[in-house]
C-alpha cells in the first residue's frame, strides 16, 4: 500500500483514463484496422475494382465494434455513422493506404518500429471501447451480467466477429475461419477482460474502473507489441488453458483419433491396392512375338 500511495497509481490511472482517444488515439486505431485490411489476400485487387467495396470492407474494420454492439441493443446499426469527424478520419486513412503515390504512407505505417506504436495505441482505444460496452449494458440493464459481458465483448473484438460478413464483401466465403471457432488472441482478451469489467461494474471486483482500465491496457500492450514484433500468433493464455481445459472439459483427443483413422485410412489403402502386373519372363515375352508373327503371316 505504501509502495502504491508512493507512486500515486491512483491518479495515474485516474489521469490515463481521462485522456481523450480522438483523434490521435483514434487515427492509430484506423491505421492498424485498415493495414490488415490490405494484408487479406485480393484487397489490393479489389480497391482497383471496386473502391466502394473496398470502402465499406474498411469502415466495418474500423466501426465493426459499434455496428454490431448496437444490433445487440437494438439501437439503429448506423447510428455511429452519424459521426462525421470519425468517418472522415478513417477514410482518409484508407484512402492514404491504398491509393497513396508511390505507396508512400503504407510503406511508413507500416515500418515496424512505428507500427508498434500505433499497435499499442490501437490497445488502448480497445481497452476503452470494453469498458464503455459495458458501462452503456450497464446503464441498460442493471443486473443483466450476460448484456454487459455480450456488449463489452462485440465492442472490444467485434471486427473479428463480423468477419465472415466482411468476406462476403470481397467475395469471399470461408465458414471455417468463424472468429467463434478458431478465437484469436485478442478476442480471446476482449471476452476475459469484459467479465472483469463486468465484475468491476457490478461492484463484485474491488478495484475502480480507471485501475482496471490502466492494468488491462498495460497488458495488452506489452502482449500485442511483444506478438507483433516476433510475428507470433502463439497466445499467452495458451499455458492455462491447456491446464484448465482438460480438467474442466476433458482432454481432446480428437486430434488423436483423427490422426489414428487417417493412418488406418491409409494403410487400407496400401493393403487393398490392385498390385501391378507382375512382369512376363523372356520366354513368354518371345512366345508372345512368335503368335504376332505367325499371326501377320496368315
Amino acid at each position: 500500500m505504501e509502495l502504491a500511495g508512493s507512486l500515486q497509481l491512483g491518479e495515474l490511472a485516474a489521469a490515463f483514463a481521462a485522456v481523450p482517444v480522438f483523434p490521435l488515439f483514434d487515427t492509430a486505431y484506423f491505421i492498424v484496422s485498415i493495414l490488415y485490411l490490405k494484408y487479406e489476400p485480393g484487397a489490393v485487387e479489389m480497391s482497383q475494382k471496386s473502391p466502394f467495396a473496398s470502402w465499406l470492407c474498411a469502415m466495418l474494420h474500423c466501426f465493426g465494434s459499434y455496428i454490431l454492439a448496437d444490433l445487440l441493443l437494438g439501437e439503429p446499426p448506423i447510428e455511429y455513422f452519424s459521426n462525421n469527424s470519425s468517418v472522415i478520419l478513417a477514410t482518409a486513412v484508407w484512402y492514404l493506404i491504398f491509393f497513396c503515390p508511390m505507396n508512400l504512407f503504407y510503406k511508413c505505417v507500416s515500418f515496424l518500429p512505428l507500427k508498434l506504436i500505433f499497435v499499442a495505441m490501437k490497445e488502448v482505444v480497445r481497452v476503452r471501447k470494453i469498458a464503455a460496452g459495458v458501462h452503456h449494458a450497464h446503464h441498460l440493464y442493471h443486473h443483466g451480467w450476460f448484456v454487459m459481458m455480450a456488449v463489452g465483448w462485440v465492442k472490444g473484438s467485434g471486427v473479428a466477429l463480423m468477419s465472415n460478413f466482411e468476406q462476403l464483401l470481397r467475395g469471399v466465403w470461408k465458414p471455417e475461419t468463424n472468429e467463434i471457432l478458431h478465437m484469436s488472441f485478442p478476442t480471446k482478451a476482449s471476452l476475459y477482460g469484459t467479465v472483469l469489467f463486468t465484475l468491476e461494474q457490478t461492484h463484485w471486483l474491488p478495484i475502480s474502473e480507471a485501475n482496471l482500465i490502466f492494468f488491462f491496457t498495460l497488458f495488452m500492450i506489452i502482449c500485442k507489441v511483444f506478438m507483433t514484433a516476433t510475428h507470433s500468433h502463439a497466445s499467452p493464455f495458451a499455458p492455462v488453458e491447456n491446464f484448465i481445459c482438460p480438467v474442466l472439459f476433458g482432454s481432446d483427443s480428437s486430434g488423436h483419433s483423427s490422426h489414428q483413422h487417417d493412418h488406418q485410412h491409409g494403410a487400407s489403402h496400401e493393403v487393398f491396392h490392385p498390385p501391378p502386373p507382375p512382369a512376363k519372363s523372356k520366354e513368354e515375352l518371345n512366345e508372345g512375338t512368335r503368335k504376332r508373327k505367325a499371326k501377320k503371316a496368315e
